[in-house]
């Protein structure tokens, strides 16, 4: 296969698209469904197009040292409606109003774990820009406490228990990993693993 098959692509400024109008076309307890009229730069084409309007989203990875010095995660063990399956994932939720991602990102893992710890930001994506507005945010739990017992939302149930960080990072995102966002935090974390060695239990 010849490179010069495939050129380079235009300036991004070229593919932005302009907004006629916007509607909401369903209001949810957790998203909006927002229906967007747009016309592209040379106005040979126009659409309406559908946009998932909801709250940023975090999620929180959890990491300690064991008594035998081998490094583990928290992970959470609940119900997922969306697919009518159980998962195991790190603990996450919903940016509130009037709240930002750490503050989030705190809140969820003192609920759901009864932990506190030091937050790193390691990023953020939208989960889907196909039809998707808001962003999720990944951090990494350290020096963690037990200070607590969990508080859960009203019909949440919710299993904490720890894994080494190998286990998890082999089987993310086959079987009962099967939570697209948690590879997405997994990236994340082994990308900065890469840089700090000692999160898989390796010497710098």
């Amino acid at each position: 296969m010849d490179k010069s098959e495939f050129k380079k692509p235009r300036e991004a400024e070229d593919l932005l698209w302009t907004e006629k109008s916007r509607s909401i076309e369903l209001h949810t307890p957790i998203f909006d469904v927002i229906k967007i009229d747009r016309e592209n730069k040379d106005k040979n084409k126009k659409g309406s197009f559908v946009s998932l309007d909801t709250t940023d989203w975090i999620v929180v990875i959890p990491w300690f040292k064991g008594e035998d010095g081998e490094p583990r995660f928290i992970m959470e063990q609940q119900y997922r409606h969306g697919n009518s399956s159980v998962t195991w994932e790190f603990p996450g939720g919903l940016v509130d109003e009037g709240e930002n991602s750490l503050h989030a990102a705190e809140r969820e893992l003192l609920e759901e774990t009864g932990c506190k710890g030091k937050l790193t930001l390691l990023g953020n994506v939208c989960p889907n820009a196909a039809f998707m507005s808001n962003r999720q945010n990944f951090y990494l739990a350290e020096d963690l406490e037990k200070v607590a017992g969990q508080s859960l939302d009203e019909n949440e149930e919710i299993d904490v228990f720890s894994l080494p960080v190998e286990e998890v990072l082999e089987k993310m995102g086959t079987g009962i990993y099967d939570n697209g966002t948690m590879m997405m935090a997994i990236g994340y974390f082994m990308r900065y693993a890469e840089k700090h060695p000692y999160l898989r239990g390796r010497k710098g």
